[in-house]
């Protein structure tokens, strides 16, 4: 009996879309690896084409730059809407990397896929180019569908009701109940099995037990405005547990490594970790830039101060977790941030709705809708592996 051939290309732009490729492809592989062949692809560097290599670093590179400047951010999240699908999407593929366009199509037909599902929309418009014609399914990790997520696509997944609805007002003939479904939002199984009592989390990283914590991040190249509150917080000495997480961000790490508390502050910078989950179950609240990761300390019960609107695709992730889930505030000054830290650890009361709110959100979580929706998809092109089910 055949056994379709189901790709999952990992494409590091910012670890959100890779997080959330682990995710699906973790479930996907659990639930129907006995009738499909999976196949987990570092699409841009396992053949070695350094055009393939360039196209993925200057993927990086923009992240950095939009997270750097928030002109330049904003800059290329209206210049895809100014020029809407077709012309953004040929436009990025051809220019960003020159001569990358072909050689990734010619890789993703080197994969012999049947189904390409994607977290990012570059191995996406390899598939739907390629000689193969595999189907393909994407899983959009944004807040809203931008142009790139909304290429030609056999199955587009989102968690986002607003950027559902969003898109379905916007591009009423592009998407329809049949291409396109909301799911609950991607996150590692691992999640649903950590430990989510603070006292037995904290002892298990060697924390104080009955200290107000504060965890700290800027998503996976963990630039924002991190180094700026972290010093506030030293400064004034708070008496805190205090979490700088700054993932690829080496020379910030390297530079808080330097940083001395005056005493009552208990600082804890980390690098690049693979135990996130148990270090956000510690903390009473999470200070950070929007984006991707911001469903994680919602996944958890963490009321979270959003420190950094990068683009505008990180401002509509913003803006759900303050006005439609009600998880999170917005305070871009370093200063305030530190304020509202202190009026939190006197006021603990404070944090109860926001901390409420996020645990409502807490069935809205898991990849198993979106390994369904994909499967019944490849169904229909293959009707053994429905008979087989």
């Amino acid at each position: 009996m055949y056994k379709p051939r189901v790709i999952f290309p990992m494409t590091e732009a910012g670890l959100g879309h890779v997080v959330p490729m682990e995710g699906i492809a973790d479930e996907f592989e659990k639930m129907y690896g006995d009738k499909v062949e999976c196949v987990r692809s570092q699409f841009f560097t396992e053949g070695g084409d350094p055009k393939l290599i360039e196209f993925e670093n200057r993927l990086k590179n923009e992240v950095v730059k939009h997270n750097k400047s928030f002109i330049y951010g904003f800059f290329a999240t209206f210049n895809m809407e100014f020029w809407r699908i077709h012309l953004s999407t040929w436009a990025t593929m051809t220019f960003l990397a020159f001569g990358s366009r072909k050689r990734g199509i010619r890789h993703m037909d080197e994969l012999r896929p049947d189904l390409v599902i994607s977290t990012h929309w570059a191995p996406n418009y390899y598939a739907v180019k390629c000689k193969s014609k595999p189907l393909t399914a994407m899983y959009c990790t944004d807040a809203r569908v931008n142009p790139l997520f909304s290429y030609k696509c056999d199955l587009v997944l989102v968690s986002n009701t607003v950027g559902y609805n969003d898109a379905r007002r916007r591009h009423p003939i592009r998407f329809n109940d049949k291409n396109f479904r909301r799911v609950p939002f991607i996150i590692k199984d691992a999640a649903f099995k950590i430990d989510t009592d603070k006292v037995k989390a904290r002892e298990k990283l060697g924390f104080d037990t009955d200290r107000f914590t504060v965890v700290v991040a800027e998503g996976g190249y963990g630039i924002g405005k991190m180094e700026e509150i972290v010093k506030i917080v030293l400064e004034r000495d708070l008496p805190v547990t205090l979490v700088a997480v700054c993932g690829r961000n080496e020379e910030l790490y390297k530079k808080f490594l330097k940083l001395e508390s005056k005493g009552r502050t208990d600082f804890r910078p980390m690098g690049l970790i693979d135990n996130m989950f148990d270090v956000l179950v510690t903390a009473d609240v999470f200070c950070g830039k929007s984006g991707s990761m911001m469903l994680e300390p919602c996944f958890f019960g963490i009321p979270a101060i959003i420190t950094k609107y990068a683009t505008e695709i990180e401002q509509y992730i913003g803006e759900y977790y303050i006005k439609h889930v009600g998880s999170a505030i917005k305070i871009f000054n370093p200063q305030k941030v530190v304020d509202k830290i202190e009026e939190f650890m006197a006021r603990p009361e404070l944090l109860q709705p926001l901390k409420a709110a996020a645990e409502a959100q807490h069935g809205n979580y898991g990849a198993a809708d979106s390994a369904k929706c994909i499967f019944e998809m490849l169904c229909q092109k293959y009707p053994h592996l429905k008979e087989n089910s």
